[in-house]
């Protein structure tokens, strides 16, 4: 190892705190990424392993099938220590249905029961809900006396009403979901309290997937469930996946995108001005902010990747947030520009685990961003902008609140 090595600290096992502000990479990445965009580093139990960083050598590791996803080949995936509780040195066990965390052909069996359900066309035919369900929670929000958190009144329920719709779960049930999946993707906490809240999310869809199989109903689990292949494990692995994703990402990027915008006030302004720019400053906004830092991998035999050789059996970091702001990609990539063409970003991946709710996200958050600019046209942040508190402890970055303000809403 040379002077450009990583030495993993502890607690948080990366260099993952945004320190040169809420909407930029750490320094220490962005220095990486122009020294050696793939570095080698040290994990806290210290083995040895790669921090990748470069946009093209990003694309590459996803692109490439012998970096596995999977979590149980022997190394340990997740680089990170809890103050005062006993390391993590055991690697995960496979979950059934959890087929992020799969290779092909397991993640090609799971992948393919989902994919007509999230066809460009049947996506179209939902455009009208998401927009309904949109609109319906800003009437919500306009009978409210301000100042009022957007993350609470908007941009949660949005993506949580939207994939309860789609997967069959009760809205009634979302506190269940909410507070537990949150619990699940804090970073720093006891391993026995993630795996409380993962536990109660997979009973509690375990016998909502059962009942769904006893008595389909007009729902993607439903769907699933008509599968007499699948087991009922599977079914509530892929149930939690979908739940999870389906909102989390969702919701911060909503929130998260509409305090980048208010700290742009000139590029808002235009936004409101001209709402066809949408589409074009949504995926601006998932390349700039980057809610999902960084993936894992793991080399399943020698590979050379940007000039080193990772030898099998190294756990590899790729960091999503450094690659979609990496200059050699991107041109001024610190700088947010509705007007940049940016679908060559990587916030959804890239290669066979693209994500598969790709355009839903993109219609939730075109509808939820049009109509709030729309509805709201004198929003502004209700604390200065350095008292909005950060998700900076949790795996999908955002904020865990946007107190907002108004003078007058649209109708």
């Amino acid at each position: 190892m040379n002077d450009t090595t990583l030495t993993v600290p502890i607690p948080h096992g990366l260099p993952m705190a945004r320190d040169a502000g809420p909407f930029d990479p750490p320094r220490q990445i962005t220095r990486l990424r122009e020294a050696r965009p793939v570095s080698p580093m040290v994990f806290p139990d210290g083995h040895e392993g790669f921090l990748v960083t470069g946009y093209d050598a990003v694309r590459k590791v996803m692109a490439d099938t012998r970096f596995s996803s999977r979590q149980d080949l022997g190394i340990l995936h997740v680089p990170y220590e809890v103050p005062g509780m006993p390391a993590i040195t055991e690697p995960p066990p496979q979950v059934p249905g959890l087929f992020i965390a799969m290779d092909p052909p397991d993640h090609t069996r799971l992948r393919s029961r989902l994919t007509g359900a999230f066809t460009v066309k049947r996506m179209k035919r939902l455009e009208e809900q998401i927009t309904d369900i949109a609109e319906r929670q800003l009437d919500d929000l306009s009978r409210l006396p301000p100042p009022v958190d957007l993350v609470k009144a908007f941009a949660l329920p949005v993506p949580s009403l939207v994939i309860c719709e789609l997967l069959g779960v009760p809205y009634a049930d979302r506190g269940n979901f909410q507070v537990n999946s949150a619990k699940f993707l804090e970073k720093d906490i006891p391993l026995d309290e993630k795996m409380a809240a993962y536990g109660a999310m997979t009973t509690y869809l375990s016998e909502l997937v059962t009942r769904k199989r006893a008595a389909p109903g007009e729902d993607i689990l439903s769907d699933l469930a008509r599968h007499d292949d699948l087991t009922v494990e599977e079914l509530t692995g892929m149930a939690f996946l979908l739940l999870l994703a389906g909102h989390e990402t969702t919701a911060n990027m909503l929130a998260l995108g509409t305090f980048a915008l208010l700290e742009h006030p000139e590029q808002l302004a235009e936004l409101r001005e001209n709402p066809d720019l949408l589409p074009d400053a949504v995926e601006e906004l998932m390349r700039y902010l980057s809610v999902v830092d960084i993936l894992y991998r793991y080399a399943t035999e020698d590979i050379e990747l940007g000039g080193e050789t990772i030898r099998k059996g190294s756990t590899v970091v790729v960091s999503l947030l450094a690659a979609n702001r990496d200059p050699q990609r991107f041109d001024n990539p610190d700088t947010l520009d509705i007007h940049r063409e940016a679908r060559g970003h990587l916030s959804f991946g890239h290669g066979f685990h693209h994500c598969l709710g790709n355009q839903l996200a993109r219609l939730e958050m075109r509808a939820g961003f049009e109509a709030l600019l729309r509805r709201f046209p004198t929003l502004e942040l209700a604390v200065p902008a350095g008292e909005v508190k950060l998700k900076t402890n949790m795996q999908i970055y955002g904020v865990h609140e946007l107190p907002v303000t108004w003078t007058e809403t649209a109708r």
